[in-house]
């Protein structure tokens, strides 16, 4: 293992790569959970849709492990999903033809990438604009933690129907402040904000797994005060029953997403996977010091290669777009810097197909890994301080790159925003020379994405 993995070269160890997979297991578990759910309206069975959901996290994670040697997991991603689930229900589009689109997408990620194109892109990209991505990840994985948690809500949470305005329509109106503190009273807040305390204090006195100790604690003591309840089963067979894979693998719809009009859809389904596994590379690179002195992250090919092909995997077994994955950073935060981390990831999900029924309860319990969502959250956005503040042509794509991802809750829209105003701003102060051929051509390639794409 120190020779394939390179530990000791990278400051790790086996004890501390374990320790980072079991994390980033845990704070991404949800996922196995939350896809099916959100895939099942668009009408892709949810025993299935588990199933698929996980063995593309096995895969995924093996191929990051094995191929890239990065402590980064790799599984569906979210956002997407609902695009596939919600954004493309008014066309209506059938489910085999949005895999298809999931697998065509792969398909042309292999091929940019194997060209050198992708890398050549993600290079383009300059070191502010790639810090914001660091600091903008980091804020949208704590907004997601205070979320789930309780601790923010939005504001028409415990209002009645009838307070709430409509529209002619009889649709309900956009509510003049959208999120609002959560209730303090309940157990369950108090108990995230504890956690989150806990883990607070653990890393300050820089003790190895804090987050992992912190979401253990704090679930122990939430047992121990009824909450969550008891799982329906503790194992099933993977493959059978409810669970059987063939009612969806290898059924996507290939032939009608090649032709015109289904383009809008394939290109916002390309873009959107493209900049959050930018995105995401370039802020877990950031947060596990993986960046090189020009803020690139080094043979970003190879993890950007496993993102294609598992890609590409996520169509033919029936769940949706697939990359590397923000959840990662609380592994990174405990130390991981290697692809043995992911494997053990990787290992943790492939168990877990025979344990599908015991993880349901467990994933409930967000009271206990939602405060490692923002303690990561408070890591990460500490890159802000490596961003140019003087030069307002890196400072306000980089700002707005952070408060589009934030408050659209899209990695996409934060990423596409910010790489449209920097060349804007360059070009319009006289600084045309600070660009190059790369930033150009992503900067037209979002400017599509709103254009003729499905922004959302």
């Amino acid at each position: 293992m120190e020779t394939f993995f390179k530990l000791r070269e990278r400051g790790s160890s086996v004890r501390t790569e374990v320790i980072g997979g079991v994390t980033t297991f845990i704070t991404m578990a949800y996922i196995m959970v939350v896809n099916p759910a959100i895939l099942s309206f668009a009408g892709i069975p949810a025993g299935p849709g588990t199933v698929a959901t996980i063995l593309t996290a096995v895969v995924g994670c093996l191929l990051m492990g094995l191929m890239a040697n990065r402590p980064i997991a790799v599984a569906p991603y979210m956002g997407e999903n609902a695009f596939i689930a919600f954004g493309l229900a008014a066309l209506g589009i059938g489910w085999e033809q949005r895999l298809g689109a999931v697998f065509v997408s792969g398909v042309l990620f292999v091929i940019i990438t194997l060209l050198g194109v992708r890398g050549w892109l993600a290079n383009a990209v300059p070191p502010d604009l790639k810090h914001s991505f660091a600091v903008g990840i980091g804020l949208f994985l704590a907004f997601i933690g205070l979320y789930e948690t309780g601790i923010v809500t939005s504001f028409v949470t415990g209002m009645p129907a009838q307070a709430l305005q409509t529209d002619a329509h009889g649709l309900f109106m956009t509510p003049a402040v959208p999120v609002k503190i959560g209730n303090l009273h309940d157990p369950q807040v108090l108990l995230a904000i504890g956690g989150f305390l806990l883990m607070s204090v653990l890393m300050i006195r820089k003790i190895r797994g804090a987050l992992l100790i912190g979401i253990v604690v704090t679930a122990v003591i939430g047992g121990l005060l009824g909450f969550g309840h008891a799982p329906k089963a503790i194992t099933a067979l993977p493959f059978t029953g409810d669970y059987e894979l063939g009612q969806i693998a290898l059924k996507l719809d290939i032939a009608s997403v090649l032709k015109v009009g289904f383009l809008p859809v394939l290109l916002t389904l390309f873009l959107m996977s493209f900049l959050d596994t930018l995105g995401t590379l370039t802020g877990l690179g950031s947060a596990a010091n993986l960046l090189d002195e020009k803020g690139n992250f080094p043979e970003v090919e190879r993890p950007m290669l496993v993102d294609a092909l598992t890609c590409m995997f996520s169509g033919l077994v029936g769940t949706s777009t697939s990359g590397a994955y923000i959840e990662s950073a609380t592994g990174i935060s405990e130390g991981a810097r290697t692809g043995l981390a992911a494997l053990v990831t990787a290992v943790l999900f492939a168990v877990s197909l025979f344990f599908i029924p015991l993880i349901e309860p467990l994933q409930q319990l967000r009271f206990a890994y939602g405060p490692a969502l923002i303690a990561v959250g408070v890591l990460m956005a500490g890159s802000v301080r490596r961003i140019n503040f003087d030069d307002l042509t890196e400072w306000v794509p980089a700002f707005a790159t952070i408060v589009m991802m934030l408050f659209t809750y899209n990695i996409a829209n934060g990423l596409t925003v910010g790489l449209v105003v920097h060349p804007v701003l360059k070009l319009a102060s006289g600084r045309a020379r600070d660009l190059n051929a790369g930033m150009i051509v992503l900067a037209l390639l979002c400017a599509a994405y709103y254009l003729f794409g499905l922004p959302h």
